[in-house]
């Protein structure tokens, strides 16, 4: 039975269904009874596996397809009416010929199946920042999983209106050759076919809290920006906002959930997860920029995610949580990856669904990008402000990236337009949740080098225009941080994790103009002695080589700059340019 009568929706699902040509359609309401429900027919086909019930309440495994297992951004098209609108970082194809293509890969896909109706909301439900969609699927897996990462249901069936983010995903043949993942942001249309892949076809995350929101921020004036948002509380209690970005195995969730070292916990520093991944970003009633999180769990990476990385993290994931590609451990039927703990279980399914044991194996047991899907909720330090309708006030936002030898451990934006020539030069060294190859630089401006639903340079100019209209005095401040600095060996030499609240404590001083910092070549750094080191095997002149600036490695980053700005032709704001330029000045000194 429809949850709505709006028309234009009820037309749109039926179009998609006569398409399609399933069996038959379901609404999802979001209930208990029908989720349980799902859980139990996904059990019977073998599509989900129930964990331990005891060690695990509500906790189920999946494999995906081998040959389908991260974001495949070869096979994501933006497809706007002109080419030039999705810029040289998108791939594009002209949306009448990609609506061809897909229809016939749509066309039958789901007979024998059953259609599923999720109408879901990107952040809370009735906010200003709250922004409505559907999301058809044939695969129960992604009910379950869009039912922990968005708000599902009734609630937000009534809220439809003709401007809803129409979403069709068909598992099809999970075919690489004809998978699919495609926006048509002039048509408020995301289409994902032949994936299972969470990244794929939980169609709110990515591509529509990104590559849409991305396009809407662009065309109504506010910013989807792929940052974690945080609240840092000091000893008086004062709890102040940062958002930052970082590209993926940066420790993003890590900071986001991040514990205080011992010595600040003793003085009553705190800190609140706001979301880990997304941030919409809009002008307040004061003037100021805040920021709500859209999202309602959290689809992290389990491995090397435990107890000293990220025991919030952890904690997360022990209730309602659905895990992706890891290790099935049959002795107590629970599961288990690498950097987990040092016990892997000798009698065990991996990834892949064959036979093994941890102790004798050489294969890893857990695909590098398994995944856990957790409710935020379960998160120990999750914000009281994670439900607030108007989100959270921003003072200062972070850029950060994995960079051994050139940027230092923080410096800090002279002034708006020079941060977001920093977010724009990010680069840091590749990993596993994108395919490709592992460990080579790569520019990732403001982290949304594979999000960005348009072209990068309008995206660079719409921050300036943001700026332009907070004013001076009312925006966030802008910083870069770098905890991957390493020595000749390869180690890192700034402990990271916790430790990193040393120079957050650092970047709200400044927020709030309460420290002093040094003018440098690349911008305003701290004297090594105002990062508090109490408690922590790290001398002063440890620090101060950390926030060293090597003039010779920034005059080869600046070339690099120079040339990857090239990319963009006239579509790169003037003001980068001159920003690039100083910094080269700068160098010469």
């Amino acid at each position: 039975m429809a949850l709505t009568t709006n028309k234009a929706v009820l037309a749109w699902i039926d179009e998609m269904a006569k398409m399609t040509q399933p069996d038959k359609i379901v609404w999802i309401d979001g209930s208990q009874e029908q989720i349980d429900a799902l859980r139990a027919e996904a059990c019977s086909t073998g599509e989900i596996e129930q964990l331990n019930q005891e060690k695990l309440p509500g906790c189920y495994l999946h494999r995906t397809a081998v040959n389908d297992v991260a974001r495949v951004e070869d096979r994501t098209f933006i497809c706007c009416r002109k080419k030039e609108n999705a810029g040289p970082t998108n791939n594009w194809m002209d949306p009448q010929e990609m609506y061809a293509k897909l229809n016939k890969l749509y066309t039958g896909a789901m007979k024998g199946r059953t259609m599923y109706v999720i109408p879901y909301s990107m952040g809370v439900v009735g906010s200003p920042f709250a922004k409505y969609g559907i999301e058809l699927t044939d695969s129960i897996y992604v009910v379950l999983n869009m039912c922990i990462m968005t708000r599902v249901g009734t609630a937000v069936a009534e809220k439809l209106g003709d401007d809803f983010i129409k979403g069709l995903h068909a598992k099809a043949d999970i075919d690489p050759e004809n998978r699919y993942i495609v926006h048509f942001p002039e048509d408020n249309t995301i289409m994902s076919v032949n994936s299972g892949y969470g990244g794929n076809v939980l169609l709110g995350k990515k591509c529509f809290a990104l590559r849409i929101a991305s396009h809407l921020g662009h065309e109504q004036g506010w910013m989807a920006e792929h940052m974690l948002i945080l609240g840092l509380q000091n000893p008086a209690g004062e709890v102040r906002y940062l958002a930052a970005a970082f590209p993926s195995a940066c420790g993003k969730t890590n900071l986001a959930m991040l514990i205080p070292p011992e010595a600040y916990r003793e003085k009553g520093w705190k800190v609140w997860c706001v979301g880990d991944d997304i941030a919409w970003i809009r002008v307040g009633e004061d003037g100021r920029l805040w920021a709500m999180n859209p999202e309602y769990g959290f689809f992290g990476v389990a491995p090397g995610t435990n107890v000293k990385s990220n025991p919030n993290a952890l904690a997360s994931t022990q209730k309602g949580t659905i895990f992706t590609n890891v290790v099935h451990n049959l002795d107590d039927n629970t599961v288990w990856w690498e950097g987990l703990d040092k016990n892997p279980p000798e009698h065990a399914v991996d990834w892949k669904g064959n036979p093994w044991n941890g102790k004798e194996s050489t294969e890893k047991g857990a695909h590098p990008n398994s995944r856990f899907t957790a409710p935020a909720i379960n998160c120990p330090c999750i914000s009281p402000e994670f439900e607030s309708p108007k989100g959270v006030p921003l003072s200062a936002i972070v850029f950060g990236g994995r960079r051994a030898k050139t940027a230092p451990l923080v410096y800090q934006a002279r002034d708006w337009e020079h941060g977001v020539f920093v977010g724009s030069i990010m680069a840091s060294e590749t990993t596993a949740a994108a395919a490709g190859a592992v460990g080579v630089v790569r520019r990732d401006p403001m982290a949304m080098l594979p999000f960005c639903g348009y072209h990068m340079g309008d995206y660079w100019q719409h921050w300036l225009d943001m700026g332009k209209k907070v004013g001076a005095d009312k925006l966030p401040k802008i910083f870069n941080v770098n905890w991957f600095r390493t020595d000749d060996e390869g180690h890192f030499i700034w402990p990271g994790f916790g430790d990193n609240l040393r120079v957050l404590e650092w970047i709200m001083k400044r927020a709030f103009d309460e420290t002093g910092a040094v003018d440098t070549a690349i911008g305003f750094q701290p004297k090594a002695e105002d990062i508090n080191l109490e408690g922590l095997d790290v001398s002063k002149e440890t620090v101060e080589g950390l926030l060293g600036v090597d003039k010779e490695l920034w005059a080869e980053e600046a070339k690099g700059i120079r040339e990857y700005y090239a990319k963009f032709g006239d579509k790169l704001p003037k003001e980068l340019l001159q920003q690039l330029d100083t910094l080269e000045n700068n160098l010469k000194k």
